[in-house]
């Protein structure tokens, strides 16, 4: 057996709460997470869909930047990055990506720049499970002196989503009643201190809360003791996701595929395209100019038959041009969906292709993404 295969597996602050509720708990990123519960992926899916969902994402990894000032840390950062983090308002958060010398994306992040004049040198990053190592060692080779990375060990990290989260969680924390769509805020739930950002994974208005490793339970049971909240496991994470043309790293995203690629250009804000000073400019600038030689795709498929990750993509006059990358059933839309990446000139919405499935051709069409509306809260105008 390998190193891998005999390494225990770790536990969230919520591990214990999962079995209680019935969880089927299955390794993920080194961690025992609970891939549904006993309502299933479903029900799980469709009720975040119309109330919350509460999903317990601990296994992310938290960290901070720190420096003597904004200017300084926000610099050192965007020496590993193609968006403008310099221009970060205090409150607000901002989705990027490390790039590698290729223009390839070492990982997807969320990078928040916290409020309060204490706060001027702090950036706050989560990152992916999976990533977690790769990430630090390369954000820490790449730090100027007097900037530090400080990674956090000692707080989970929950998200509620939802089109009822903003009901429930002003019931509790009525400051996040007030967050715009990715901003964040440190308040307080129930007494507990926590740091909360309107942002999430789902395609629905929400919440993700960093809050201290002990009081973890206390705030989740506060949480699910309201009928509008269910457990969420992973499960349904993936296939709400999956609708909302969401890309999960390692899978849609990997360290060959740049931003254009993979249809992310909105990481790319015009300061940082117009300097071109960031990790494999040359490659990201030419894509942007006369496009990529392949680009990430959503498909619908005809009949119930799913087309998962690996799958070819073929033109229908048999010729391969693409793979799947992630797939399966699409609950909302009770059909079933997938993306992945096709080569250029078999992009356009309602190219038809095959996609073949253990020897066997399904047949799909392109079709623009997301698949289910994104609902993220927009503030009223005033």
């Amino acid at each position: 057996m390998s190193d891998a295969d005999t390494t225990p597996l770790l536990s969230t602050p919520l591990t214990d709460l999962h079995r209680e509720l019935g969880a089927r708990l299955v390794p993920f990123a080194g961690y025992e997470m609970p891939v549904q519960f006993p309502a299933g992926i479903i029900a799980e899916h469709t009720h975040t869909r119309e109330k919350a969902g509460l999903f317990d994402v601990s296994h992310m990894g938290q960290a901070w930047l720190v420096g003597p000032d904004h200017a300084t840390v926000s610099a050192a950062l965007e020496t590993m990055v193609p968006s403008a983090i310099a221009g970060l308002k205090p409150g607000r958060q901002r989705y990027t990506v490390l790039l590698n010398a290729d223009g390839g994306i070492v990982d997807d992040l969320m990078v928040t720049r916290p409020l309060g004049e204490e706060n001027d040198g702090r950036l706050f990053l989560v990152v992916n499970a999976s990533r977690k190592d790769v990430d630090y060692a390369m954000i820490e080779a790449g730090l100027p002196e007097g900037v530090r990375l400080e990674k956090v060990e000692d707080r989970a990290l929950v998200a509620l989503q939802g089109p009822l989260a903003a009901e429930v969680m002003a019931a509790h924390a009525p400051a996040a009643a007030d967050l715009a769509f990715m901003s964040a805020a440190e308040m307080e739930f129930d007494g507990i201190g926590v740091h909360v950002s309107r942002s999430g994974y789902t395609g629905e208005d929400g919440y993700e809360i960093s809050v201290p490793a002990g009081a973890a339970e206390p705030l989740a049971r506060a949480l699910l003791a309201d009928e509008r909240v269910a457990p969420v496991g992973l499960g349904a994470r993936d296939s709400l996701r999956l609708e909302a043309g969401l890309c999960l790293y390692g899978h849609d995203l990997d360290e060959t595929t740049s931003p254009v690629e993979g249809g992310i250009t909105f990481v790319l804000q015009k300061r940082r395209k117009e300097a071109g000073d960031f990790p494999g400019a040359a490659r990201i600038l030419k894509e942007l100019a006369d496009g990529p030689s392949r680009r990430r795709v959503g498909f619908r498929l005809e009949g119930r038959a799913p087309a998962r990750e690996g799958a070819e993509v073929r033109a229908t006059s048999g010729e391969i041009i693409g793979v799947l990358t992630s797939g399966g059933f699409a609950p909302t839309l009770g059909a079933p969906i997938a993306m992945g990446y096709v080569a250029a000139g078999h992009d356009a919405p309602g190219t038809r292709v095959k996609l073949v499935v253990r020897g066997r051709e399904l047949d799909a069409s392109v079709v623009e993404m997301p698949f289910v509306p994104q609902r993220y809260y927009r503030k009223p105008s005033a």
